[in-house]
């Protein structure tokens, strides 16, 4: 079998983003889809270009040798051996795409080629209530508005949520966009902010009572010493986990947040790539989950190997998913196959149904807070034909 076109698809804007797409094509019927997992934030050209660059290079390689492709990849293109994000989400989402068309090649699941399953229900959280919960998206402010969200969850079956609760500024603007004077959140945080911050994450966990498993985020916005204090702020709410309370470049940093909160389990890994990127973090101890995206950090086969590496360490593992069907498809398939599953990530956007509308597949979907993994070849998972007929842009390489 060899590969004979990739095509780059540029999906139509939604709430998350713009979704970006791999199709490789083979000299058979078979087909894989992977995605590249940058459909928010700053970088979709980026998504786009390297696709092309790298659907270009692989053109007349064998689809079934997916650990040859990602090694070429790597140590061949000068700027792979130095990794980043840009390249990484490339390299993920050819991976992926091969993948798929292995588990297709085969007549079976990616899970089984992978091992197997060990778990046969994937436990979800509701992700992201800042936003709300429902087909609107919403700015939260409101601890009231918080707590609805809470119980709007707690309707659909789940039993875990994640909230930043410093996301929103009082005056209702997405934080990082606003870069409001008065909504600091590095160098330290004032009493006021402290005050709101604790009383939205107060509403939720009144809202969802003792047994609620509550996820504090941050999106790395705060720095070492305002990332503690928002820890211990909190603390008495038993949270659940506490994610990327700074950002994720300086190791020493997040360790010492692990110091000054030893009872409170950290998380981090959408920022981190590759065993490379997660090495230190699990030598030095200190994430207690981590989070690889599998859009992101180097696709299957190298989200497997940093999930059976933070095994040793005694690490969790939830998979970081914020982007369409083929992203959430792929990480249940891995997710059901590493001993360390911790639980799986549902973004408030992936429940709109303009983002639901990508996938061919309406049956990969929780129910009652958890997912049922499909058994269908490969990742079980495609675009679907309106996803193809709405796109932006299709490129072809060959």
């Amino acid at each position: 079998m060899k590969i004979t076109s990739v095509n780059v698809i540029e999906c139509k804007p939604n709430v998350m983003g713009k979704v970006v797409c791999v199709r490789i094509n083979t000299d058979t019927e078979i087909y894989g889809y992977g995605e590249v997992g940058l459909s928010y934030g700053v970088a979709h050209y980026a998504a786009v270009g390297i696709a092309r660059d790298y659907g270009q290079l692989i053109i007349g390689m064998d689809p079934l040798k997916p650990e040859l492709i990602w090694e070429t990849i790597f140590r061949s293109t000068f700027w792979g051996l130095g990794g980043g994000t840009v390249i990484n989400a490339g390299m993920s989402a050819i991976d992926t795409a091969l993948w798929d068309i292995m588990g297709k090649a085969c007549k079976v699941p990616v899970y089984q080629l992978l091992g197997g399953k060990t778990t046969s229900k994937i436990r979800a959280y509701a992700s992201q209530l800042q936003f709300g919960w429902g087909p609107e998206h919403l700015f939260l402010t409101d601890p009231d508005d918080y707590a609805k969200a809470t119980e709007d969850a707690l309707a659909d079956g789940y039993d875990a949520i994640k909230v930043d609760p410093m996301g929103v500024t009082a005056d209702g603007k997405w934080a990082r966009q606003a870069m409001n004077p008065d909504w600091k959140m590095r160098g330290k945080l004032g009493e006021k902010m402290l005050e709101t911050c604790y009383k939205r994450t107060e509403a939720m966990r009144k809202a969802g009572g003792k047994d609620l498993d509550i996820i504090i985020e941050t999106h790395s916005y705060p720095d070492m010493n305002t990332g503690i204090q928002l820890g211990k702020c909190l603390e008495p709410l038993n949270i659940y986990y506490y994610e990327e309370p700074c950002h994720p470049l300086n190791v020493d940093n997040m360790l010492e947040i692990h110091k000054a909160l030893p009872h409170m389990a950290l998380a981090s890994g959408e920022r981190i790539y590759t065993r490379w990127g997660f090495r230190e973090y699990l030598e030095k101890h200190v994430l207690q989950v981590i989070q690889p995206d599998l859009t992101i950090c180097g696709g299957i086969s190298e989200t497997k190997k940093i999930c059976d590496m933070a095994n040793i360490y005694d690490a969790a593992v939830q998979l970081h998913i914020c982007g369409g069907p083929i992203a959430t498809a792929a990480s249940l398939q891995v997710e059901a196959v590493i001993p360390n599953f911790l639980i799986h990530e549902v973004h408030e956007g992936a429940i709109k149904k303009d983002m639901r509308d990508l996938g061919m597949y309406e049956d990969i979907k929780p129910v009652n807070g958890s997912y049922e993994v499909p058994d269908r070849p490969g990742i079980g998972q495609e675009l679907s034909q309106k996803a193809l007929d709405e796109a932006v842009n299709v490129y072809t390489c060959q």
